[in-house]
């Protein structure tokens, strides 16, 4: 397979760049699948992609349970689809109730650091992670409490509809 890819400058968007880089890097660093806009035939059609274009997916995913085993599965199925699909998905994971502890700086429950560092690098590729304030203001937390790529919302189950509204698909576990 050869992997194309096309330069990129800062007004292609900050994602698109990053995705570019950290792609290559795993590329050659980790042997990870590279995340690439030029995967057309493997993200399941045959057009091209380009950077800034609007994905042809969207999909949220909701995550609300403190237990390894979910949190594992549902970081796998975020990373398979971000790796299939590359910047022709847009993903979300909304996390709230036990599931927001993992994107505390300091959680209150236990979080593996293998699941720690999963988050920390699917936000690198792009992933939004949306952490939700009641579930904040229950904890006493605040905004400071989260990982800096934490995006606080009213509710999560509110940012879940609307996201839906907006035309994602949903997964729940």
């Amino acid at each position: 397979m050869k992997l194309r890819v096309p330069k990129l400058s800062l007004s292609h968007g900050v994602d698109a760049v990053r995705r570019r880089l950290m792609g290559a890097a795993l590329v050659t660093g980790t042997g990870l699948a590279a995340v690439g806009t030029a995967r057309a035939e493997e993200a399941g059609g045959d057009e091209l992609v380009f950077p800034g274009d609007e994905p042809a997916h969207k999909l949220v995913y909701q995550f609300n349970q403190a237990d390894p085993d979910y949190m594992e599965h549902v970081l796998f199925s975020v990373g398979a689809l971000l790796r299939k699909y590359g910047d022709n998905i847009k993903l979300v994971v909304s996390a709230f109730g036990p599931g927001i502890h993992i994107l505390a700086k300091n959680p209150g429950r236990p979080v593996p650091e293998e699941i720690r560092q999963r988050v920390a690098s699917l936000a690198q590729y792009g992933v939004a992670f949306h952490a939700c304030n009641n579930t904040l203001l229950s904890l006493k937390w605040t905004a400071d409490d989260l990982l800096p790529f934490a995006k606080v919302v009213d509710a999560g189950a509110a940012d879940i509809m609307e996201l839906q509204e907006q035309g994602y698909a949903y997964i729940s576990w």
